[in-house]
């Protein structure tokens, strides 16, 4: 059965913020020409700081997405450099497994990004009925946002924000699959990390409570390794279609998560092979330093665990 999955934006506080942002997105047409270029169709997708549309560019001929900022934030200066800063980092992406941000645009005050308009399904989607996925697809999908996500941190950032929605698997024309990382809305710099993370207007610590690192519930100063761990997380609940920690209620999992109590993969998995569970156990490990330093090592890692044998018959009737 699956356990119970916390998603941001419910608790009181969050909720207190975001609460009046139903209100009508007035500086952005949803029919018509939006900047006297792109014609905005229907809305496909929403989050915390903005809403996504379908959208052509008359200039190019191109089928785009734009993420708009809300106009209940327009006046917001921390949710302006939200944004601003998103696009900054996407701008200088060109890399296939992340969603590049092809330009940042304002109207009215407001502001808009353009992204190409990426075919598939969410991580989420084929994730949230809880049952596990293959071995093999997990690793493919994993090894995608390592690839990614390594690009990222090369550039001195860390995203902060990772789970199955912020995942796109996106359709090739030979019928294979990429993972796409999306949303850089709560992404920073290293060197922005140093003291409690600041982009929230409760000054709550931002992320998905869910899929957070210990050192990042804490407020402490993050690098790639949190990201490693948020990773691992997702991996884990892939193969299992669980969380890999018990508990309740979100201060409950916080705990065990703090404490280290996680439960061993093949507890729920005995089919999969032991270096799979060592791989994702050293990835969650709540030691920073004990984690693996950067995520081509932890996608090489669990590629290489992947190949190895399978538990024996009497291990798999142990739970071992």
């Amino acid at each position: 059965m699956r356990q119970w999955r916390w998603r941001g934006g419910d608790d009181v506080d969050s909720q207190e913020y975001y609460g009046h942002l139903n209100e009508p997105l007035d500086a952005f047409p949803t029919r018509g020409l939006l900047d006297d270029r792109y014609r905005m169709a229907e809305k496909i997708g929403e989050g915390g700081m903005g809403v996504v549309y379908r959208a052509h560019d008359t200039v190019t001929g191109e089928k785009v997405a734009i993420k708009i900022l809300r106009d209940a934030l327009t006046n917001d200066p921390v949710s302006i450099a939200r944004i601003r800063h998103e696009a900054a980092i996407g701008t200088r992406l060109t890399h296939a497994n992340i969603c590049r941000i092809m330009r940042l645009g304002e109207v009215g005050g407001a502001s808009y990004l353009v992204m190409p308009l990426l075919q598939g399904d969410s991580l989420w989607d084929r994730t949230a009925a809880g049952q596990p996925l293959p071995l093999d697809v997990t690793v493919r999908i994993i090894g995608d946002i390592c690839a990614g996500l390594h690009e990222l941190h090369e550039l001195g950032v860390v995203h902060r924000d990772l789970k199955p929605e912020n995942i796109m698997l996106v359709a090739a024309p030979d019928g294979s699959e990429r993972a796409v990382l999306l949303d850089f809305g709560l992404a920073t710099g290293h060197a922005a990390t140093t003291g409690r993370p600041r982009l929230t207007k409760t000054g709550m610590v931002v992320g998905t409570q869910e899929f957070m690192s210990p050192e990042q519930m804490g407020g402490k100063p993050l690098d790639r390794r949190s990201d490693i761990y948020a990773l691992a997380f997702m991996a884990y609940e892939m193969l299992t279609g669980e969380l890999p920690f018990r508990g309740h209620t979100m201060r409950e999992l916080a705990l065990a998560r703090l404490k280290g109590e996680l439960i061993p993969l093949r507890a729920r998995r005995p089919d999969l092979p032991p270096a799979v569970e060592t791989v994702l156990a050293r990835a969650l490990a709540v030691d920073v330093n004990a984690r693996y330093a950067t995520t081509i090592e932890f996608g090489n890692a669990l590629a290489q665990a992947e190949e190895a044998p399978s538990g024996g018959l009497i291990e798999r009737l142990l739970g071992r």
